[in-house]
């Protein structure tokens, strides 16, 4: 008589369900310990611009002496008066400007850009200054709001608004699982206008990181949310359990690492400050820095590649509907030949 094959035991089964959805966490700690210290573990500067004020031999020989020194980690010109050199920061085409005056020398920046980046160039230009034995002056020409003296909250919004955007793509994709993709769809939409209300209510009456143009905040911001919501749940229909990893990498292992704030792409490796140009968290936070402290220079890009990744989410959402209408019709074309043969059988 043969002995029936031992079948697994309930303990067993559950034990591998764990270990299988482990792999999810597991995969989160190591995608995000890879991009967080890639991306900031060892800062410095890449072709970073600054400027010399002047236009006579003194400015040529000090820009000179700090290019040499310095070589591929900065970008040195110089400009003929610190009107212009003023200019040019308030267009973020430089990141700081020294002023070689032999009694007082003086280093212009621009901190709202990026609190990090101007101490840097602090530190480049300190010894500068020291060699002609006199202390160096640092005048801040664009200072951040009172409220947020690193010029870092704007970085922290794009935090909360990614977190209240991802989270409920997972919610809108498992608990609406069961609902039309159209009504996913709309929920989505109508989630990041709350989303981007609370962003606009925390960055305004609640916390003050912005005294003025708020609205334009909150525009900035619904942009941002809508196209996370709408990519994840489009993606919700092929990743299905893998949609946290999926929009956790899209969203913050890549995202926060390249926006921008706490260093500036220039301060990055190649990655980081290539997907800056790209990514929807950097068009957010150089979008605001932009309207709120930059006269608005350079928003009108920042917008687009926001409203490109909220056509992204649309097309995501295509997709979905359609792969969702041919398995419903391929589910339908099953059930009715079932029926059939159960017919003929009769």
């Amino acid at each position: 008589m043969r002995t029936p094959a031992p079948t697994a035991t309930p303990t067993a089964g559950a034990l591998r369900h764990v270990l299988t959805h482990l792999l999810t966490p597991l995969l989160m700690c190591i995608g995000m310990g890879l991009a967080y210290l890639g991306a900031f573990a060892e800062p410095h500067p890449h072709h970073l611009p600054v400027a010399v004020v002047g236009s006579g031999h003194r400015a040529e020989a000090v820009a000179g002496a700090v290019a040499g020194q310095a070589g591929d980690k900065l970008d040195v010109r110089t400009v003929a008066t610190r009107a212009e050199a003023e200019q040019l920061l308030r267009r973020q085409d430089v990141f700081g400007a020294y002023v070689p005056d032999g009694r007082a020398p003086e280093l212009l920046v621009a901190t709202a850009g990026s609190d990090t980046t101007a101490a840097v160039v602090q530190k480049v230009f300190t010894p500068v200054a020291a060699h002609q034995h006199a202390p160096l002056k640092v005048t801040d020409v664009v200072p951040p709001s009172q409220h947020d003296p690193t010029g870092q909250g704007i970085f922290f919004l794009l935090v909360a608004l990614s977190i209240g955007s991802y989270a409920s793509v997972a919610v809108i994709g498992g608990a609406g699982a069961a609902l039309p993709l159209r009504l996913r769809a709309l929920l989505a939409a109508a989630t990041s206008l709350v989303v981007s209300l609370v962003g606009a209510a925390l960055a305004g009456p609640v916390f003050h990181l912005v005294d003025h143009d708020l609205a334009g905040v909150w525009a900035l911001g619904w942009l941002y949310s809508a196209g996370v919501l709408l990519v994840g749940t489009g993606l919700h229909t092929f990743l299905k359990r893998w949609t946290t990893l999926g929009v956790m990498v899209l969203f913050v292992m890549l995202n926060f690492t390249s926006s921008g704030g706490v260093f500036r792409p220039e301060m990055q490796n190649g990655l980081f400050a290539g997907l800056h140009d790209l990514w929807n968290g950097a068009a957010f936070v150089e979008g605001v820095r932009g309207l709120v402290y930059f006269g608005s220079h350079g928003l009108g890009g920042h917008v687009l590649t926001l409203t490109a990744w909220l056509a992204i989410g649309v097309a995501a959402i295509a997709l979905a509907w359609a792969a969702e209408r041919r398995g419903i019709k391929a589910q339908a074309a099953a059930e009715a030949e079932e029926e059939m043969e159960e017919a003929v059988a009769v």
